[in-house]
């Protein structure tokens, strides 16, 4: 069973940045590809971005293209998504996730999931 422990979350202003962070255990990290979901109040939980065991390829949500940045740290079993220039709309509980496929699947698909991390961005 993985475990994931997400961290970075926080209260920013629109346009601001914030760093998240998820340590990955229970599995062999490097065969993993990683992703990152969020769900804001009332609405379900949704993709966001994606990166391959090798870190070669990425995926992204459409609203988050060219403001978030997936990375991962073999070395760290730590994967990261960089938020910059951040809207009042990107306010959710952030979660990862891990999976051999990729880009990963639904969230539904998931059974468990991390303790997650809050973003919350005033307007």
């Amino acid at each position: 069973q993985v475990q994931l422990v997400e961290s970075g979350g926080g209260l920013v202003q629109t346009g601001g940045s914030l760093r998240l962070s998820c340590a990955v255990s229970g599995r062999t990290f490097s065969t993993l590809a990683l992703g990152w979901f969020r769900q804001a109040p009332g609405k379900e939980r949704e993709f966001v971005a994606a990166i391959s065991w090798s870190g070669k390829s990425t995926y992204y949500e459409d609203s988050v293209k060219g403001r978030f940045t997936i990375s991962r740290d073999d070395a760290k079993n730590t994967v990261y998504l960089q938020m910059n220039s951040l809207k009042p709309e990107d306010t959710a509980v952030y979660y990862c996730n891990a999976d051999p496929r990729f880009p990963l699947g639904y969230a539904y698909e998931y059974d468990y999931w991390g303790q997650g991390t809050q973003v919350t961005v005033s307007s």
